[in-house]
């Protein structure tokens, strides 16, 4: 039984699909205006994850993504320009050329993450149409209204349930959380469902009410509603998106279908540097090209995994630098078992691996715990050791399908192809000599011994020494 914390009533509560067996999911895509940064690599890890966990638990996924290409205000909300206009200008490019060269950023470096696309990826600029209507629909229902400049608002003060997902009032200033307040709005909360833009302006469109865009709100509005339904199982995001573009988003669902159309609301926590949010518009964003030029980008995806998806994560060169040594000695331990056998055993008769294996899946089933399925993880590493000393292969057999079905199948890591040591045959003559040197050792006859290991270092080979015999190597 998968347990998930909803954000609707902050609580974990059973996930019960609306369809039995089929999970339908829609999370907030990128804003394509700049370099993909940590912030994002967390925010799509921590959902690919739970994505991976729900088919590893047998559910048929359907996943949608939405990519944001036009809307989204330098504000947040309403107010200032457009984020990929703006930087359109300042990489004197037009905005589709921007849009379209930071969504492939953003793919090539999900794809590096070992993110999996998908099911859906859908740019807002293909389905304006689709807004349009909806906005008709606000309109019509009495909840939206046109002003002199071509602007359509959603009055909030109509809407009885705003606040539902956020918990916040109206009396809470929330005209605080913009830029300035526009001039044309009955009420300074109101949010616009579709914008007036001038005529030097490339992405626009003809609605009934002039040239403009829409809204960054009504993009999800729509786009869940068109490709999960009217009744959908989980929408998804950055806990920094509850205000106002999740609740503002819940506002127009509930006219536009009738109803709230998700059962389950989930946010996921921010990278902080210092304790502020990572971003673009901060200015204090590490660009993921730049950490993955330095680090492998499975050594980003396994200290993502070291805090629950809830959770902020403060961004360090030193947390970094610990995750990968962490990484590299597991990586190294799983390679040194796929070295001797790759093939797999499901049927986990080794008690520890067992208790392992549970102990991951009861922790991933209490809301995606992946800091305490990590722990289980790692345990791998003191059964290898004790089998390759015992060079008990079944359960190396074993290992190897712990290591698919939950390191890699469930949590994403990749830990490439083991590459097997040519071991040289060291040759008869160095080998006796070698002999020879232990027995004048044993025999005290220490000039006789140096002498022989001379003879043996000017062959190519050196002779190291253990407690209870001795071993030759390639010099």
């Amino acid at each position: 039984m998968i347990k998930l914390y909803n954000t609707f009533t902050r609580k974990k509560e059973e996930f019960k699909p609306v369809s039995e067996g089929n999970l339908g999911i829609y999370v907030c895509g990128p804003t394509v205006y700049g370099m993909p940064h940590l912030g994002h690599a967390k925010s799509y890890i921590n959902f690919d994850t739970i994505v991976r966990y729900f088919k590893f638990s047998g559910y048929k996924v359907k996943y949608v993504q939405n990519i944001t290409d036009v809307g989204h205000l330098v504000g947040d909300s309403d107010d200032g320009e457009d984020k990929i206009v703006k930087q359109a200008r300042i990489e004197k490019l037009d905005a589709y050329e921007i849009a379209y060269k930071y969504e492939v950023e953003f793919f090539n470096a999900m794809d590096k993450l070992n993110v999996l696309r998908p099911s859906i990826s859908c740019r807002a600029t293909g389905f304006v149409a689709e807004m349009i209507e909806a906005v008709k629909t606000i309109i019509e229902k009495g909840y939206g209204y046109v002003t002199d400049q071509g602007n359509v608002y959603f009055d909030v003060r109509k809407y009885n349930n705003y606040g539902q997902l956020s918990n916040r009032k109206l009396d809470q200033n929330l005209s605080g959380e913009r830029i300035e307040v526009a001039t044309d709005k009955r009420n300074p909360e109101d949010f616009a469902s579709w914008k007036a833009v001038d005529e030097t302006t490339l992405m626009q469109w003809p609605s009934p009410w002039g040239n403009g865009c829409p809204g960054w709100h009504i993009e999800c509005t729509v786009l869940g509603k068109k490709f999960l339904g009217e009744k959908f199982d989980i929408h998804g995001g950055g806990i920094d998106n509850i205000f106002p573009h999740h609740e503002c988003e819940c506002a127009q669902a509930d006219i536009v279908n009738g109803h709230i159309p998700m059962n389950y609301f989930m946010h996921n926590g921010l990278v902080t540097v210092n304790g502020t949010k990572m971003g673009k518009s901060l200015g204090n964003f590490v660009t993921l090209k730049d950490l993955m030029e330095k680090y492998d980008p499975m050594v980003l995806r396994y200290l993502i995994h070291q805090f629950h998806y809830r959770s902020n994560v403060d961004f360090s060169e030193e947390g970094l630098e610990l995750a990968n040594k962490q990484f590299a000695k597991l990586k190294e331990a799983i390679n040194s078992v796929r070295v001797i056998t790759t093939e797999q055993d499901n049927n986990l008769t080794h008690e520890e691996l067992k208790q392992a294996y549970d102990n991951f899946v009861d922790a991933m089933n209490e809301d995606f715990n992946t800091p305490l399925a990590m722990v289980e993880l790692n345990k791998v590493l003191k059964i290898i050791s004790t089998t390759l000393a015992a060079n008990d292969v079944a359960t190396m057999k074993q290992i190897n399908y712990f290591v698919a079905k939950l390191a890699e199948e469930v949590l994403g890591l990749n830990f490439g192809k083991p590459e097997k040591k040519e071991v040289e045959q060291v040759p008869a003559a160095v080998k006796e000599l070698a002999q020879k040197r232990w027995e004048a050792k044993q025999n005290k006859n220490w000039a006789e011994a140096d002498a022989l290991r001379d003879q043996v270092k000017n062959m190519g080979y050196v002779i190291v020494d253990r407690k209870d015999g001795f071993d030759v190597e390639k010099a």
